[in-house]
């Protein structure tokens, strides 16, 4: 899907009422100009919490917390950036742009949701028809509020039935074809995939219905669970069941746990581990690892304790390495012979299930130890072949403390490279705020004025004579400008929204929280002062360099004339 146009972007939050969006969810109260309530992003007992209409963005001063209206649908609502964007379109009656062709795919992919919702809903109903089905789930233990939560249903016996019930026209019937609902044999003849199993609906990121997998209610009837074909809406290697509703059980993920199975899913959230998903008959890919970090910061993989489960084990671990930047951490956990999550939770109960995720093994333990197996560490031979198994892997790694420390520890076991440790990363520096305490500077006095209305921004032309000016911020100020002047009708919060993955952007919060007294027309007079003041410094900074060269090496006729020209322009300010 095409880029959306930034200026789009900045005429939806313009127009969006950022304390109708979040008041809706969360109870707000007025405290003069702006609205304060407990955040919804972390526990406590005070409001810290607080919007601003005029700057149309949100921060905690408790965790953090910041944004826009689309960064709390995002963090609340946990959308994705598109389906957040699309929501608020939808509440100002806007257009997300899109060309003519991408409009026709869209148009074509909502007919095909409404097929497979439809899909979903039919199985319910089935089951709520079906003995069979109802007391093979009595069976396994799955009460009524799990079946509802996940939408389990049930494909009835007969190669039909979903056809007839569904398929009334050839359209409908061509949409169901392209979600997987139907199955051909060798004479062309079209009939329901699904047959006679308990149905569990895939959701995907917004909780809509992609796909299904089925499980027999009998061990003889054909294979134990079938799912559904890669079709236009569902990759199999890109989606992880459970996880919507992991998303919504839970205010903010701190782990995630990756089973097997729907069932072990199912079975954990009924007994209270919420944060459960499955890949879907599939080794995790990279693509999963790279959903479940995004997701949460610390994952578990759960498998069984045979030789298959320790080699999924191995796999999981082969997608994560390239995903393992700082602050993020991967487990493994192998269950006894015959266990899975489904047998485990419901014979030890959810504080023995977390006592077993306590002591699983880390990473970088199950790293080391797998590849030394069958390995001699005791010669010199059995180390250089772990260096050679290892270092490829380790070299997938990103820049950062954990790259090293797993390098650090590769020359620990096999003391090759032990006396020339890996320099460390550059370290990035993020380009100075002006001074945070006492008097407030000249480009801090600017900056802060720019955060409170950023239109301000207009009244100061391009090219800026302070560009060149050596103090601290100057760089940021004439970013901030550039910004402005590029999408003059941005507001405070998305102009910080910028700055989301910036060292910059903690300072920039504090100076646009700050109450600035005045109105707006003592704001702009005071910003253009401040830019005529840093424009006399820059002309006094460029005198300096040029009076310095004069001494030490004299000045040519360019510099001479440039001299005058200087002189004559400070006489004249």
């Amino acid at each position: 899907m095409a880029r959306i146009p930034d200026a789009f972007i900045d005429d939806l939050l313009a127009r969006t009422d950022i304390v109708e969006v979040i008041g809706s969810r969360v109870p707000l109260k007025r405290q003069g100009k702006e609205y304060a309530a407990r955040c919804p992003f972390h526990d406590e007992r005070s409001a810290s919490f607080t919007v601003s209409p005029t700057k149309q963005f949100y921060h905690c001063f408790g965790c953090g917390a910041h944004g826009t209206a689309i960064s709390f649908l995002m963090n609340y609502d946990r959308l994705e950036f598109l389906d957040a964007v699309e929501e608020l379109a939808k509440r100002n009656g806007m257009e997300v742009p899109r060309d003519t062709r991408q409009q026709n795919q869209n148009d074509d992919s909502r007919d095909l949701y409404a097929a497979m919702e439809a899909s979903a809903k039919y199985f319910q109903r089935q089951l709520a028809n079906s003995e069979k089905a109802r007391a093979y789930l009595d069976g396994r233990g799955v009460d009524e509020h799990t079946r509802e939560l996940f939408g389990i249903g049930y494909a009835p016996e007969g190669y039909s039935a979903l056809k007839d019930a569904l398929g009334t026209d050839p359209r409908r019937l061509a949409l169901l074809e392209r979600g997987g609902m139907f199955s051909k044999n060798d004479r062309g003849h079209v009939y329901d995939k699904f047959r006679d199993r308990v149905m569990f609906p895939i959701a995907d990121r917004r909780g809509r219905t992609i796909a299904f997998g089925g499980r027999v209610l009998e061990k003889d009837d054909g294979p134990k669970y079938l799912n559904s074909p890669e079709t236009p809406l569902f990759h199999k290697g890109r989606e992880l069941y459970g996880l919507w509703q992991a998303r919504q059980s839970n205010q903010k993920l701190e782990r995630l746990i990756v089973v097997e199975g729907y069932m072990d899913v199912v079975s954990l959230f009924q007994f209270g581990v919420t944060e459960a998903v499955a890949t879907l008959g599939t080794a995790t890919t990279p693509d999963h690892a790279e959903l479940l970090f995004r997701n949460a910061p610390d994952v578990y993989f759960c498998f069984d304790g045979d030789n298959a489960g320790r080699k999924a084990g191995w796999r999981a671990l082969e997608s994560a390495l390239p995903r393992m930047k700082d602050g993020r951490q991967a487990f493994f956990l192998f269950l006894p012979d015959g266990e899975d999550p489904d047998t485990i939770v419901r014979k030890e109960g959810k504080d023995a299930f977390d006592a077993r995720l306590r002591q699983a093994t880390p990473l970088s333990q199950f790293f080391f130890d797998e590849l030394s197996k069958e390995v001699n560490l005791a010669t010199l031979d059995g180390k250089a072949r772990l260096a050679e198994r290892a270092r490829p892997l380790l070299a997938q790694i990103p820049d950062g403390a954990f790259g090293d420390l797993m390098k650090q520890e590769l020359a620990r076991i096999t003391g090759i490279g032990a006396q020339t440790p890996a320099p460390a990363p550059p370290v990035r520096v993020a380009r100075a705020l002006p001074n945070a305490g006492g008097k407030p500077s000249l480009v801090r006095s600017a900056i802060v004025r720019l955060l409170h209305s950023p239109s301000l921004a207009l009244a100061v032309e391009p090219p800026y004579g302070f560009a060149n000016l050596r103090h601290p911020g100057v760089e940021l100020l004439v970013e901030l400008l550039d910004i402005v002047q590029a999408r003059p009708e941005i507001s405070t919060g998305a102009l910080l929204e910028h700055f989301a993955e910036r060292d910059e952007l903690a300072a920039l919060q504090k100076l646009a929280m700050q109450q600035l007294p005045g109105e707006e027309t003592h704001w702009r007079a005071e910003l253009l002062d401040a830019v005529a003041q840093l424009e006399k410094q820059t002309l006094q900074q460029r005198l300096e360099e040029l009076q310095a060269k004069h001494r030490e090496t004299g000045l040519d006729e360019a510099d001479k004339y440039e001299l005058r020209a200087l002189l004559q322009a400070r006489a004249t300010h």
